[in-house]
């Protein structure tokens, strides 16, 4: 089920929040079954069979949890637990997103002809499965109680409002939360705003960004000329920002609803002056949960300069691979392992700060996520039946082809019929883009905020109030004349 969608916002959402506040608002534990039982019912409209891999790994992992806790005293049989936890969820992982990528090379570097059989990748197996192994870690950890009810661990790994898309939520951050929390007026207030922010997000720009994206990467690569190769990867750039960030945003709206706070998943990343700090703004949820669980227990960065070397190759393949069973992704992390360590070596982020220098830093840092959106997309587009033709590498051959095209590395013209129609028919939204990528609504919320004129706050009161109202009734207007409505971080 689509938050974007009639059945969601008319017919679902109302009925799980009536429910939830009119009928259970006394009895905690019952709100949480019926949160988990809407839970379960949402993932299903889409995935009716895949609902029983989440419940297997509930129950799996509230298993390891409470076996993590009874054996706290004894180190070795803790760390053979978290060992077969690892084993479990990560062997879950690899059968539905890994082994057809598997299967492909070996027939690929063999010369064999093992039979690639067609797995469907259950959606959000990514996101459900980091959140379960971050349950039993951070139970290892200290950072939260084991769970002795199996429902609790259900609706930690399985609450439907991040349960496709993140942000990743740690148990660590919501553990009080699944048995203490407070609904408020103003708590509520905040959600629904929030939410309507992501929706226009996703349905304004992220929609219409990918109309142009899809048309320019779908090209032959004779056909496609240089003003759309740059139109169609900038497209996918705003497109890939707005419809994530938008799941997110409503993500975290729908948590306030219900009484959770999850933490911020974006921070304006494409204001970012380096790489370091574009990954400190993009899915922080992921960054962190790397930076935690695999750099940290790797050494970090306190161990030797070669040594840092390996454990940030480590963290920046596994994040490439955790975004798709394919080499484009692989070679998408480790370009930003390679500008990483290039930055750390000349320190790039303590230098060139004056503020003629500050734009440079930005278009460098832009130029490089542009291009590994290219990859990314590439990855994204190779199509599964390639693994069983043996063709492993088409993704890079695309992306290859596409960025020689960008760069003016090919023979195709500069400007067309096709790229004058795209930009003349987006060129606002490319605008609207650009802009809601800075921090323009925080500035104008912090000014209203300083201002001591009652009437200048009444007049931003009714413009904001205005404004969402707008917001919502625009969204849901695009959302009814249909189109193209799936969240693109559905299928990691």
């Amino acid at each position: 089920m689509l938050f974007p969608s009639e059945i969601f916002l008319f017919v679902f959402l109302p009925f799980v929040l009536f429910t939830y506040y009119c009928l259970l608002f006394k009895w905690r534990s019952l709100q949480n079954v019926f949160l988990l039982v809407m839970s379960l019912l949402f993932y299903a409209y889409g995935e009716p069979s895949f609902v029983f891999v989440m419940m297997i790994s509930i129950v799996m992992n509230w298993a390891f949890g409470l076996l993590v806790d009874r054996f706290r005293g004894s180190p070795r049989a803790t760390k053979s637990v978290l060992v077969a936890m690892l084993l479990c969820n990560l062997g879950i992982l690899a059968y539905f997103k890994y082994w057809m990528f598997v299967l492909g090379n070996i027939n690929h570097f063999t010369g064999s002809y093992i039979p690639i059989p067609k797995i469907t990748l259950p959606i959000g197996i990514s996101f459900f499965t980091f959140q379960a192994i971050s349950y039993v870690l951070d139970i290892y950890r200290g950072k939260g109680q084991a769970q002795k009810n199996p429902l609790n661990v259900g609706l930690y790994i399985s609450f439907f409002p991040q349960l496709i898309a993140g942000p990743i939520v740690r148990y660590e951050t919501i553990a009080e939360q699944i048995k203490h929390r407070n609904e408020s007026l103003d708590d509520f207030s905040e959600g629904v705003c929030r939410f309507i922010v992501g929706l226009g997000k996703k349905v304004l720009v992220a929609n219409h960004m990918a109309i142009v994206a899809d048309a320019a990467f779908a090209l032959p690569p004779g056909e496609l000329s240089v003003g759309l190769a740059w139109l169609g990867a900038l497209a996918y750039t705003f497109q890939i920002y707005f419809d994530f960030s938008g799941y997110s945003d409503m993500a975290i709206g729908l948590g306030r609803m219900f009484g959770f706070r999850f933490l911020e998943n974006f921070n304006y990343p494409y204001i970012s002056t380096s790489i370091s700090e574009f990954w400190r703004r993009w899915h922080m949820s992921l960054s962190s949960f790397f930076r935690d669980y695999v750099y940290i227990p790797l050494g970090g960065n306190r161990v030797s300069t070669p040594r840092l070397g390996v454990n940030l190759f480590a963290v920046w393949a596994l994040t490439g691979l955790w975004h798709g069973a394919d080499w484009a992704f692989v070679l998408w992390g480790l370009l930003f392992f390679v500008f990483l360590v290039f930055e750390k070596l000349i320190k790039l982020e303590k230098r060139w700060n004056a503020p003629w220098q500050i734009p440079m830093k930005v278009f460098y840092t832009m130029l490089i996520v542009v291009v590994g959106w290219v990859l990314f997309k590439s990855g994204f587009d190779a199509s599964v039946m390639e693994f069983s033709k043996g063709n492993t590498f088409h993704s890079l051959t695309l992306a290859g082809s596409y960025l020689q095209t960008m760069f003016g590395f090919s023979t195709n013209v500069f400007w067309d019929d096709l790229a004058h129609f795209h930009w003349h028919e987006t060129r606002y939204v490319y605008c609207f883009a650009v802009l809601f990528s800075f921090p323009v609504v925080p500035w104008l919320v912090k000014k209203y905020e300083n201002s001591s004129s009652a009437t200048a706050q009444n007049v931003f009161s009714v413009l904001y109030t205005l404004l969402y109202c707008g917001l919502f009734i625009l969204s849901v207007t695009f959302i009814a004349k249909g189109g193209y409505n799936p969240f693109i971080y559905f299928n990691f």
